[in-house]
């Protein structure tokens, strides 16, 4: 007993430590990124969100990301990266027809744009947001792959910041 005791105490902090610096694996609802994630709507699949990836809040067009919505800090969004700081962007239904993404900042899109809560909705993004990068889908077995860092829209024009 002691021996199993043991090894529980010593395995909770280890796995701790990896889900906060490493990443874990997350469920992903809904179908503002189909098809790449849940092309089958009523489904859910799961995706290895990487914290360590993320830690130096860079990112670049077409990564998938989660971060913390900027309008409910209590929700988690999974996203592709459409524009960093300095591109210009035409939006889908934004206030502005075009904005350029602020310094400190990159827009985010739903693959499925019909129905996505996302830069259009809130415009540019803090990176200070950013959580984790998605790279990989892991359930269901049928659909395991690394995910493609290729962008669904271009920017207008890119940034030389």
């Amino acid at each position: 007993m002691y021996k199993i005791l043991k090894s529980v105490i010593i395995s909770i902090p280890i796995g701790i430590t990896c889900a906060d610096v490493c990443g874990y694996i997350a469920r992903v609802d809904g179908e503002s990124m189909k098809p790449t994630l849940n092309p089958n709507t009523n489904d859910s699949e799961y995706v290895f969100l990487n914290k360590f990836m993320a830690k130096d809040y860079n990112v670049n067009r077409g990564e998938i990301v989660s971060l913390i919505s900027p309008k409910d800090p209590q929700q988690r969004l999974i996203k592709r990266v459409i524009g960093t700081q300095g591109d210009t962007i035409l939006t889908l239904g934004y206030k502005e027809r075009y904005i350029k993404v602020p310094i400190g900042h990159f827009w985010i899109e739903g693959d499925y744009s019909k129905n996505s809560l996302d830069s259009n909705t809130f415009g540019p993004v803090p990176v200070g947001l950013l959580t984790a990068k998605a790279t990989h889908i892991v359930w269901p077995p049928s659909r395991w792959r690394a995910l493609k860092s290729e962008p669904i829209r271009h920017p207008l024009k890119l940034g030389n910041i």
